[in-house]
C-alpha cells in the first residue's frame, strides 16, 4: 500500500492498522526464514521498511504498536496459535506442511484473535486482504478466510 494511493486523513488510522497486519506477515515469514530474532526483525521493519520507497512509490507507514504487538505475541503464542491453526487444517496437511507465507499469516491472525481486541470478523476480512496481497491470482485468499473462520470460531464462539 502507498502513501500516494492513500485516501483521506479519516481512513489514515484503519490504514496504518491494516499495513502493520501486512509487514508482521512479512516480519514473520523473515525471521522463520533467517532465524533472526524478534527484536532483529521488528527493528529493521521500523527502521527501513515502514515508509520505504520502492520503485517510486513511498510505502505506507504502519501502525508501530499493532505491528509490535502482533510479531511478539505471534512469537510468544506460536505453540498455542500453530495447535489451534492445526486443527483448522485438513489433517494431512499440519502447519509444518503449508507455505511459510501461509503460515505466517495463520500465526498473526492468531495472535490477533487470541491476544487482541478486534472484532474476529474483521481479523479475519484484514488477513484475507493481506493473503490477497502475496497470492493476487491464487486460490490461497479463500484458504485463508476458511481456516481463518474456524480458528476465529474456536478462538471467540460468542463472537458468532
Amino acid at each position: 500500500m502507498t502513501q500516494t494511493d492513500a485516501p483521506k486523513p479519516a481512513n489514515q488510522k484503519r490504514l496504518m492498522k491494516s499495513a502493520a497486519r501486512l509487514y508482521a506477515v512479512q516480519a514473520l515469514f523473515q525471521m522463520e526464514q533467517s532465524g533472526q530474532t524478534t527484536e532483529q526483525v521488528v527493528n529493521e521493519f521500523l527502521d527501513h521498511r515502514f515508509g520505504a520507497v520502492y520503485e517510486g512509490d513511498e510505502m505506507l507507514d504502519g501502525n508501530t504498536s499493532v505491528f509490535r504487538k502482533l510479531v511478539e505475541d505471534a512469537v510468544n503464542y506460536q505453540a498455542p496459535i500453530d495447535q489451534m491453526t492445526d486443527r483448522a487444517l485438513v489433517a494431512k496437511w499440519p502447519i509444518a506442511r503449508i507455505d511459510p507465507t501461509l503460515r505466517a499469516t495463520f500465526r498473526a491472525a492468531g495472535a490477533e484473535l487470541t491476544q487482541g481486541d478486534t472484532p474476529p470478523k474483521v481479523v479475519i476480512t484484514e488477513f484475507v486482504d493481506v493473503a490477497r496481497a502475496f497470492f493476487p491470482e491464487g486460490k490461497e485468499p479463500k484458504f485463508v478466510n476458511a481456516v481463518l473462520d474456524h480458528m476465529a470460531r474456536e478462538a471467540q464462539p460468542e463472537a458468532f
